[in-house]
């Protein structure tokens, strides 16, 4: 039955009645079929062209978001990412037919393509959009029935989602979810068969325990503090630019911002005198004025960073604030030590501590002391440099010379390791990630094939066991190694034949 929103307006909704209708729906098969699942990517785009401008206002109202990044970051991106989707969908839901040993010859061996079921998808605010719909949409993709429970923190968002996507999805198979923390403390009671949340690391704890208890399998995109190591080989004009572009972009509240900065005092000051002259250039004399400048989204967030430029003399750029507005300009921390409590959390803001090192080695060993970020920006023109790092720093994803690029890139998987997250998406990576692949070996009646196997059964023997051993040995067949072994194959062949006739033949003197 259609999902009715005004029940999640009431306290007392029923979430288990919720998720056993969405299994009711899924177990009709009527999610399978890829028509279904094309309409409804095609629907989302639909969604996304009529619906923009009250997306556009819903972030505007949240984030102070400009258009510009609004259509950057979420509504093109999505749209990209489904399209890309759309015209790979049939080879990615197609039956896989992978390599077989020599034993297996006369079977089929396949790798099924199948949903998980009914999939929770728990969204994030500072993406609100994207964050929500592009794992919900991946689900789909992959055949399963969908509930969302977007982030209450970005208020107008949720409100976009929670009633913009009934107009436009099947309401049997993809439902919202409004509320907050009691509402998604209840949702993670009930059994799913597949849970996706993007957010702190805090909570991806709580909802990995929840997961653990049904052992349903869970994608955790969480975050950590990344870290960033500029050398002085770089141009440094081009280099600030794409540094402080990654920490201004929706002011740092992504997940992937460069965190903390490591360079020697040299790297340091060549990179604060650039970082004005642009900083200028792009947000003019007032910041606090420039519809560019996204503002932090709620007075807790507010708060906690404005606690860290508590010591005025670490400031060499920015730290104006206006606690009216939740605004921070873009602000560059000197002096900054590893036991300031700015370097013990995630910081999420537009604020860019830079500790000082002496070289690479120092930058891998501080990086070292920390869990492992969800990504690492290099900054160096050295190939050498670049590789140390890469090889022996453990992360999410790297990108060399620029900032958060590789989130765009629907090629690469985008994903956590340890406490920045597990699992990853995007692309092809995000319909895998909701399929579940089945792995199936159809047998026959073949008398030739079940003549070779008959050295499994009993009675056993020495001869038999050798026997068994030689077939059993892990010789594929491909039709690129076919020629390879087709000698081997001839052979045997010939054995089992040579055995076969001899057998009739006595059975025929008999």
């Amino acid at each position: 039955m259609p999902f009715s929103k005004s029940k999640t307006d009431d306290k007392s909704v029923n979430y288990h009645e919720i998720v056993e209708q969405s299994r009711e729906t899924f177990r009709t098969g009527k999610t399978l079929p890829l028509e279904w699942r094309i309409g409804q990517l095609k629907q989302v785009l639909r969604m996304l062209t009529e619906t923009s401008p009250e997306a556009v206002k819903a972030l505007a109202k949240d984030l102070h978001r400009c258009k510009f990044e609004t259509f950057a970051a979420e509504i093109d991106f999505l749209t990209e990412e489904i399209k890309h989707t759309l015209r790979n969908i049939k080879e990615w839901s197609a039956t896989e037919k992978p390599t077989k040993p020599w034993m297996y010859l006369f079977d089929q061996v396949k790798i099924q393509k199948n949903p998980y079921g009914v999939v929770l998808v728990i969204g994030a605010w500072n993406y609100p959009i994207v964050l929500t719909l592009l794992p919900m949409v991946g689900a789909i993709a992959a055949g399963n029935c969908v509930i969302v429970k977007p982030s209450e923190i970005a208020a107008a968002s949720a409100k976009y989602l929670y009633e913009t996507i009934p107009k436009y999805f099947d309401t049997e198979c993809c439902r919202v979810i409004k509320g907050g923390i009691a509402e998604t403390t209840e949702l993670l009671k009930e059994r799913f068969d597949y849970i996706f949340y993007t957010g702190s690391s805090y909570v991806g704890k709580i909802v990995g325990a929840a997961a653990a208890k049904n052992l349903t399998p869970v994608t955790l995109e969480l975050g950590g503090k990344n870290p960033l190591y500029v050398d002085n080989t770089v141009d440094m004009s081009m280099a600030a630019k794409r540094i402080l572009w990654g920490k201004c972009f929706n002011v740092g509240q992504t997940c992937i911002a460069p965190d903390y900065m490591l360079c020697t005092p040299e790297v340091q000051n060549k990179f604060i005198k650039a970082a004005k002259k642009i900083l200028h250039e792009w947000y003019g004399e007032k910041p606090y004025e420039n519809p560019d400048l996204a503002r932090i989204v709620s007075e807790k967030h507010f708060r906690r960073l404005v606690s860290y430029l508590n010591d005025k003399s670490q400031i060499a750029i920015g730290g104006d604030v206006i606690p009216a507005e939740y605004y921070i300009s873009p602000t560059i921390l000197v002096n900054v030590k590893p036991d300031d409590p700015i370097m013990q959390d995630e910081i999420f803001g537009p604020i860019l501590p830079i500790i000082n090192v002496n070289n690479a080695r120092e930058a891998i060993n501080f990086i070292r002391k920390y869990e492992c970020p969800l990504a690492l920006y290099i900054f160096s023109k050295s190939k050498e440099i670049q590789d140390q790092i890469i090889d022996q720093v453990s992360c999410g994803a790297v990108c060399v010379n620029d900032t958060l690029l590789q989130y765009t890139i629907e090629t690469l998987p985008f994903g956590g390791i340890g406490h920045s997250g597990m699992g990853a998406y995007h692309g092809k990576y995000t319909f895998d990630t909701f399929t579940h692949k089945k792995g199936c070996v159809i047998r026959n009646y073949n008398k030739l094939g079940e003549h070779i196997e008959m050295l499994r059964f009993p009675p056993y023997s020495d001869q038999k066991l050798n026997l068994f051993r030689q077939v059993s040995k892990r010789k594929y067949f491909s039709i690129l190694s076919s020629f390879k072994y087709s000698l081997y194959l001839f052979t045997f062949c010939l054995g089992v034949f040579a055995t076969i006739g001899i057998d009739a033949a006595k059975k025929v003197l008999k």
